[in-house]
């Protein structure tokens, strides 16, 4: 499977660059023109193992992917960047994986892992980034012990396919909370549950089912769910 490393230049009054990595099928003519963007949570970066394992099954699948560090993680920091900056990253590395011509992609889909799908789903809702669809592998509802205080406001003015991953365990999403969000939502959307998965989807040891099986659901699901878009861009 071609991959290439590549380095983005996002311009926040003084020009940087974040690291990035871009994958797809390995016979050009099988990639579907549908390209995924995977971006991080807070405490991890592209390298995070479920990122790396997801997106290269899906560009294995036909489904060209970039996936990116913020750029705190790039300087080596823990404290995420503020939300201009998160925001503005996403916006630059949407326009990258759109003017792409080693993988041309017609639609975009933008996949997060918790921080990550959180601030990709703000920008939707206030319109600021085109995308046909949005991925959370692993929401951020609520704070730790705090299910009284959602973050869902954003989610009802969302209008394109939303496609939930959620642990059993997830201490940042509690089921009976999203599921109650899910109700009120307009747009199409199907919620994935991850049977004993904390907000990362790892497993407790007692469990008969390898981190390669959860990685395997969520990418079946994701293909499942992608076949729409593949149809519609021919």
């Amino acid at each position: 499977m071609p991959t290439r490393s590549e380095m983005i230049t996002i311009d926040l009054g003084v020009k940087g660059v974040v690291s990035a990595v871009i994958a797809g099928p390995a016979n050009k003519a099988d990639s579907t023109g549908v390209g995924l963007i995977l971006a991080h949570g807070a405490g991890n970066d592209m390298n995070n193992a479920l990122i790396v394992a997801v997106a290269h099954a899906l560009a294995a699948a036909g489904y060209p992917t970039l996936r990116f560090n913020f750029p705190y993680k790039e300087k080596g920091k823990k404290s995420p960047d503020a939300q201009a900056t998160l925001i503005h990253t996403w916006r630059c590395v949407h326009a990258y994986m759109q003017a792409n011509q080693q993988f041309p992609v017609k639609r975009t889909v933008a996949v997060g892992k918790s921080m990550g799908g959180r601030v990709a789903s703000q920008m939707v809702a206030a319109k600021e980034m085109n995308v046909a669809a949005l991925i959370f592998l692993g929401y951020p509802l609520h704070a730790p012990g705090r299910s009284d205080q959602l973050r869902d406001a954003h989610l009802y003015a969302i209008d394109v396919p939303m496609l939930f991953f959620s642990g059993t365990r997830d201490a940042l999403c509690k089921l009976e909370k999203l599921d109650d969000v899910l109700k009120q939502v307009a747009s199409p959307h199907h919620l994935e549950i991850i049977e004993g998965g904390d907000h990362s989807f790892r497993l407790t040891k007692a469990s008969d089912r390898s981190p390669t099986d959860v990685h395997d659901q969520i990418v079946s699901r994701c293909v499942a769910g992608l076949e729409r878009l593949r149809a519609e861009v021919g």
